[in-house]
């Protein structure tokens, strides 16, 4: 497969950053508007995005095979949040959930670390009701201008965040993004306001109409002990060689996912490859293909 097409870089190349990095920008008012639940993320009148302007610095001229990690359910527990926000590489994501009960204050830590923070995006699951994805899911049977105020209720949820992942832990929207109108329409709204969209089921296309890409493997299943992480980040090792870029997500914060990723991610240059944040990852949607200005409102980021 093809290393994957990916908005311009910026006018001029960012200069080599720190194994930190920089901290990424509180939210800007420019790029907000007021809705019902809240703030939303919006393009700014000089065509600016979220996804730009949130996004961690990297250097697109970098060869090396990407790989990109992130990792769910931010903000549920207090403990296994500053965890992940202090021991992981600051290149690693965080999907903030917006059922915790402050998202926006782990948001705003994670970007003080240089962290790409997403929301978090509650969708039936596949064995619903059994697994429940919460009181604020976009369901299947609900009518399609309700799934869309409860998208607006997530997008408001936090703020500064580069895009959004349909995935709730374990629960990655399968039901729900089964059915290409009404994933489509979620699509639509990301797309016009300026924010990226991870599919969080491994093999799945690319979203069809927003920037963005699918997850490649799931690195907390099945049973997320030592052993098995260890090996998921091994063959995501060899996906990212095979293909030119690889992403993995995790289901959650625990103890053992946070130290098995910090642990593997200090060889990652020896073994000449790159840890790259999502935004570096991203797939133009089809319909934007003969945009050639990805800054233009009318397109992205």
């Amino acid at each position: 497969m093809p290393a994957a097409p990916e908005p311009p870089p910026l006018a001029a190349a960012p200069a080599p950053a720190s194994a930190a990095g920089r901290p990424i920008p509180a939210p800007d008012p420019a790029l907000l508007e007021t809705g019902r639940h809240g703030a939303l993320p919006r393009i700014g009148a000089d065509g600016r995005t979220s996804i730009r302007a949130y996004a961690r610095e990297f250097d697109r001229r970098d060869t090396r095979p990407r790989i990109g990690i992130i990792v769910s359910d931010i903000g549920l527990s207090a403990t296994q949040t500053d965890d992940a926000i202090r021991r992981l590489p600051p290149a690693v994501a965080l999907a903030l959930s917006p059922y915790a009960v402050r998202p926006g204050q782990a948001a705003e830590r994670a970007r003080e670390r240089g962290m790409e923070t997403l929301i978090a995006i509650p969708m039936e699951p596949a064995g619903y009701p059994t697994n429940d994805p919460g009181d604020r899911a976009l369901l299947t049977g609900r009518p399609m201008a309700e799934n869309l105020d409860l998208l607006d209720w997530s997008l408001s949820r936090a703020q500064g965040y580069v895009g959004a992942i349909g995935a709730i832990g374990g629960m990655r929207g399968e039901r729900f993004a089964a059915l290409p109108d009404a994933v489509g329409a979620v699509q639509d709204v990301l797309f016009r306001r300026g924010v990226l969209y991870v599919d969080p089921r491994p093999g799945a296309a690319s979203p069809a109409r927003a920037w963005g890409r699918s997850v490649d493997l799931v690195l907390d299943e099945p049973g997320g002990t030592r052993g098995e992480i260890d090996r998921r980040l091994a063959e995501l090792e060899g996906l990212a060689r095979e293909r030119g870029a690889a992403l993995g997500l995790s289901g959650s914060a625990s103890p053992v996912v946070v130290e098995r990723i910090a642990a593997w991610a200090q060889g990652l240059d020896a073994r000449g490859l790159v840890l790259a944040p999502v935004s570096a990852m991203i797939r133009r949607p089809e319909g934007s293909a003969s945009d050639s200005n990805p800054l233009r409102p009318a397109s992205a980021p």
